[in-house]
């Protein structure tokens, strides 16, 4: 069997077959296509122009009717006036300002790792307190004579007895170094130059109370050196180790980060004992000390 397509329903007599025309007045009167096979785009040109919306009057052209102030641009800030500072924009709100760079002293920490630092610093504020104290009272016997001390007088008298050539000088070179190195030392200021200039003084000692007798003689003997020995070695190390974070150079580089300028600054002191020692005093105090013989 096949199947044969139904009869459509014959008009009945009186019903007019709708045109073309009539369909697309009923679209345009907004009751939808009366049938699937119509085309839409045949309607719209069809419809009458009068009757089509007005695109152009309903879409914003100007700034004003786009709601936007002509005189504040779409992103960033306004021009300052003459003369004023602009203060900083972003033309994103989602990038926030850069963070305040941290401190040298912050930076160094944090690239070094370094967060705690245990005892170190209590330890070097004890050197300190201790290699200070002992500078500052033997200047103050100096200057004062204060604690069984010469006095100014005092001093240069011994100096000129000792051999130095300009005993004057000699006397207020000590007195200072001593005097003023002591008190830095203890304060934690100015650490490298505080503890250069102690160096100095404690390494023209050494060398005049060696140069007394021939021979090295460390521990006993009129020449014995243990003493100062001791502290020049501690004031090198101040020089070489820094202050530590208990003193009044704690926001400097050199407190807890000496480098090559400490090192610069040793060897400055040492040359500056080795310079006054002979300018001042002249002789070798090494004379009979193994190939000074």
């Amino acid at each position: 069997m096949t199947d044969k397509p139904k009869d459509t329903p014959e008009a009945k007599a009186g019903d007019a077959t709708p045109t073309t025309a009539e369909q697309v007045a009923v679209s345009s009167t907004g009751r939808g296509v009366t049938s699937p096979y119509d085309s839409p785009t045949e309607q719209f040109e069809r419809v009458d122009p009068a009757q089509r919306p007005q695109l152009s009057k309903d879409v914003p052209r100007t700034e004003e009717e786009l709601g936007l102030d002509p005189d504040v641009p779409a992103t960033g800030a306004s021009k300052p006036p003459a003369g004023a500072t602009a203060a900083p924009t972003y033309d994103y709100a989602s990038i926030p300002p850069a963070p305040t760079p941290p401190s040298e002293t912050a930076r160094l920490r944090r690239r070094n790792g370094e967060v705690r630092r245990g005892t170190l610093d209590l330890g070097l504020l004890l050197l300190r307190l201790v290699v200070g104290a002992t500078f500052l009272y033997h200047g103050l016997q100096k200057l004062t004579g204060w604690f069984h001390g010469p006095g100014l007088d005092g001093t240069r008298d011994m100096m000129e007895r000792g051999g130095w050539d300009h005993p004057s000088v000699s006397a207020i070179l000590v007195t200072a170094g001593e005097v003023g190195g002591g008190a830095l030392l203890i304060l934690g200021l100015f650490t490298p130059l505080a503890a250069g200039a102690v160096l100095a003084v404690i390494l023209d000692a050494w060398a005049w109370k060696q140069g007394m007798a021939p021979g090295f003689q460390y521990k006993a003997g009129p020449g014995a050196v243990e003493f100062e020995s001791v502290l020049a070695g501690v004031s090198a190390a101040i020089i070489l180790t820094g202050p530590g974070r208990l003193s009044f150079d704690r926001s400097r580089g050199w407190a807890i980060r000496p480098a090559a300028g400490s090192f610069v600054i040793l060897l400055l002191a040492v040359a500056a004992a080795a310079g006054a020692y002979w300018y001042l005093h002249g002789g070798n105090p090494l004379t009979g000390i193994g190939p000074f013989d």
